[in-house]
């Protein structure tokens, strides 16, 4: 008998992402020949600019494949730190911005470096499914933050107040966030960022989202406020505004110091992040930004139909989203009831009977925190977003 190799506690802890597994279980589908309408993985639908495309190729053909800095081109660095200053108003030297493979690579590192055993980290719920599990890994302790409803999904001092105790070390934001799409108000940051801090917490401030913004909505980063810069991390990248997720380029921005050792775990870890995404990442931020507000324009055009379609259905109460591109809808009042030969408890099991009877795929919110709602994304057609909320409304209407 071979011997089975034993694996490292880490491993048998860390949980699998809810929203890659309905994504895997909807492609599964798909490659049986089923019709499936995804509003599963938070991917824009739209194509990669052409210039940023052609950037690219010219990045192969000029011979740009070699190592670069483990951090990234120089350049890069430049354009990411004219960007931060355009959104923010910040001003970052490239030595203190550190290029990654994607935002979530910038994430890892992040808490690697900040989050010793037994450190708590504030965590406001909803959150995004990986903060927790990476939290976990660096083997510091989860501290949840509920939401009053009377909040309506954005986070306030009360809240943490309520949670926060001496061995609380950080906080996490995501403002726009994944997977409510509630912007945190400047007014309300500011208060946030006294409470960090007169707690002396650091802040990891994901704002992977903050060029898709609608209405009125104002996005502002924490670490503008007093006595911030010096204790935030801001993460952000390409992949959302610029439709480029295969293309891997995330970035961090903050204290040199942080900086300096995030760069040496990258090192031993993923080295430089590709050099020619780093040079398509460059055109993209340097570049005609034209194709950034259009996407915005069209998420907006959906977010406005999704949601009031959502509403018109029996027992959802979707709320407005005012940043991102996902609308959280809350399922509570089918449960007990019946759908699609399923008797519903939570969302999970909504969630199973939309893909197994509708051909239909959203995400449960349990891997969020909050198993009574569920989250759509509205990054995809306007055809097949017609077409996923009929399939979802038969099927509610010929439920038990």
């Amino acid at each position: 008998m071979v011997k089975t190799l034993s694996l490292a506690n880490r491993v048998a802890q860390l949980k699998p992402s809810p929203t890659m597994a309905i994504d895997s279980k909807a492609k599964a589908l798909i490659a049986q020949g089923n019709d499936v309408v995804n509003f599963g993985a938070g991917e824009p639908d739209f194509d990669t600019p052409e210039n940023i495309r052609e950037a690219a190729i010219q990045a192969i053909n000029y011979g740009h494949t070699r190592y670069t800095a483990v951090g990234g081109i120089e350049a890069l660095k430049q354009a990411i730190a004219e960007r931060i200053h355009l959104d923010t108003g910040l001003h970052y030297e490239p030595d203190e911005i550190l290029v990654s493979v994607g935002a979530k690579h910038s994430l890892y590192n992040a808490v690697m470096a900040l989050v010793n055993p037994g450190d708590g980290v504030l965590l406001p719920v909803p959150y995004w499914v990986t903060y927790p599990e990476q939290i976990t890994l660096a083997e510091g302790v989860v501290q949840y933050v509920p939401i009053a409803p009377e909040h309506d999904g954005e986070l306030r001092v009360e809240d943490l107040e309520k949670v926060v105790i001496h061995a609380s070390r950080g906080l996490m934001l995501n403002s726009p966030s994944n997977p409510s799409g509630v912007v945190i108000r400047p007014s309300v940051l500011e208060e946030i960022a006294q409470f960090a801090v007169a707690h002396d917490l650091w802040v990891i401030s994901d704002e992977i989202y903050n060029r898709l913004v609608y209405d009125d909505t104002v996005h502002a980063s924490i670490a503008r406020f007093p006595e911030m810069r010096e204790r935030t991390l801001i993460i952000n990248g390409v992949s959302k505004s610029y439709a480029m997720t295969g293309w891997r380029i995330g970035y961090a921005a903050g204290p040199k110091h942080l900086i300096k050792a995030m760069a040496s775990l990258q090192s031993q870890s993923t080295s430089n992040p590709s050099t020619i995404s780093q040079y398509a990442a460059l055109e993209a931020l340097t570049g005609p930004q034209d194709e950034v507000d259009a996407m915005r324009r069209e998420f907006d055009r959906r977010r406005r139909y999704i949601v009031g379609r959502l509403n018109a259905m029996e027992g959802l109460a979707a709320s407005t989203p005012q940043g991102a591109f996902y609308v959280w809808v809350n399922m509570a009042a089918w449960k007990g009831r019946q759908v699609g030969g399923r008797v519903i408890r939570d969302a999970d099991d909504l969630a199973l009977a939309w893909l197994e009877q509708a051909n239909v795929a959203v995400v449960p919110g349990s891997g969020f925190g909050m198993p009574d709602y569920f989250r759509m994304s509205y990054a995809t057609s306007m055809e097949r977003i017609e077409t996923g909320l009929d399939r979802m409304e038969q099927l509610l209407e010929s439920a038990e």
